[in-house]
């Protein structure tokens, strides 16, 4: 018999998918006999003031848990919580693993990005300092897709396919009355542009799909912009930009910084960005007498559970429950990760790595997928984005609304 509970986190920003790994998490740990299995309200400042649910209050059903894997954002809160070095400062860890003594939890799951990673390793590097054998497992989510080790992360698919939907559209609308005009889309997005590049699987039988997109990658050149515009509406009255938040000029500014304005930051050091659609706007009409829309893609990219990808939410789900099989095999420190077999068929294996090898790095497409002179992205790039919004997982609804799971 398996001894001892399991408490499982959600951390940073939240996706469409990231309560599937949650129910994955706690459908596998209910299989295999854990009998207590608690939700961290918050992440870990949450769990350090011991602000914990026991799930079984909530998912009494395999209903709940359809329930809970269609619930967009994180259903346990989530949080922004940067561990200190334990080697300079161990005052915190000594609360935390006291805290996991007191509630006889074995079994730490942390649902996050880089940063998360970051925790989960730290936090299996001073059990084995300290002997413990608590085992802690981070289960990948970001809708940035920028985690490295793995194929893609849980989150990114359905952003894409709301993503390339919404552009679809704005495509449609922006071309209605036949005259010149430019709608400037922005997405999320800070050191890497994968958002932005699933705006081209708007192009269709009956899409052209964007007319040109700008990624992180790129350093911005405004020469070039200036040119690329010119040149697209030699042909075109009705044009379609897609941009990253993240974009920045060849000095390193973010382009939406270059108005000087200051940046509120986050406790790992990360700006808040957005604005960069406004500021291109801006420069198309005052530089070059065109008529402009922005079009700024906030959180509803990370929370749009009413268009899914079935591919994403059931690869959430297996990475939740392949995070719990390992850690009752013996493993900790580690992160699930997907290993892509073929694009056609879709094909893919799970696997791990240590958690250590994803924190605080940023995976970003390949400079051999980014067509630099038009500013586009590659048709290998499409095709590895393409089976990721394969497929969709419909709500519940309720007098014509969607039904979420809430605490």
């Amino acid at each position: 018999m398996i001894k001892g509970n399991a408490i499982v986190g959600q951390s940073g920003g939240p996706t469409a998918v990231i309560n599937s790994s949650l129910a994955g998490v706690f459908k596998t740990a209910r299989d295999n006999g854990i009998q207590k299995i608690y939700g961290m309200k918050n992440g870990l400042s949450g769990f350090i003031r011991e602000e914990f649910v026991d799930l079984t209050d909530y998912i009494k059903s395999g209903l709940d848990i359809e329930l809970l894997k269609r619930t967009p954002s994180s259903f346990l809160g989530s949080c922004r919580y940067k561990l200190p070095d334990y080697t300079t400062d161990s005052s915190v860890y000594e609360k935390i693993f006291s805290i996991l003594k007191k509630y006889d939890i074995k079994y730490f799951f942390y649902i996050g990005g880089n940063d998360s990673m970051d925790s989960v390793a730290k936090l299996s590097a001073y059990a084995d300092e300290i002997g413990s054998d608590i085992r802690f497992m981070g289960v990948p989510k970001t809708i940035d897709n920028d985690l490295d080790k793995t194929d893609h992360t849980p989150g990114y698919g359905s952003a894409s396919k709301y993503i390339a939907s919404v552009v679809k559209e704005i495509i449609l609308d922006n071309r209605v009355y036949g005259t010149e005009g430019v709608a400037v889309v922005e997405t999320m997005g800070r050191n890497a542009g994968w958002l932005a590049a699933a705006s081209a699987l708007a192009k269709t039988d009956d899409c052209a799909g964007p007319d040109l997109l700008c990624l992180p990658e790129v350093a911005f050149d405004y020469n070039w912009f200036y040119n690329r515009i010119n040149e697209i509406r030699k042909d075109k009255k009705s044009m379609v930009i897609v941009v990253s938040e993240g974009i920045k000029t060849a000095s390193g500014n973010y382009l939406c910084e270059e108005n000087n304005e200051k940046r509120v930051r986050d406790a790992f050091g990360h700006a808040s960005l957005g604005g960069t659609a406004m500021f291109l706007t801006h420069f198309l009409r005052t530089e070059m007498g065109i008529k402009t829309r922005e079009n700024i893609l906030g959180s509803q990219q990370r929370s749009a559970s009413h268009i899914v990808s079935r591919t994403d939410i059931t690869e959430a789900f297996v990475a939740g429950g392949s995070a719990v099989q390992a850690a009752l095999e013996g493993q900790s420190g580690k992160m699930v990760t997907f290993r892509r077999l073929s694009d056609d068929p879709y094909k893919i294996d799970v696997s791990l790595c240590n958690a250590s090898e994803v924190a605080n790095v940023e995976k970003k497409i390949p400079d051999e997928w980014i067509d630099k002179t038009n500013g586009y992205v590659s048709q290998e790039c499409i095709n590895y984005i393409k089976p990721l919004i394969i497929g969709e997982l419909t709500p519940f609804m309720v007098d014509g609304m969607p039904m979420h799971m809430h605490l």
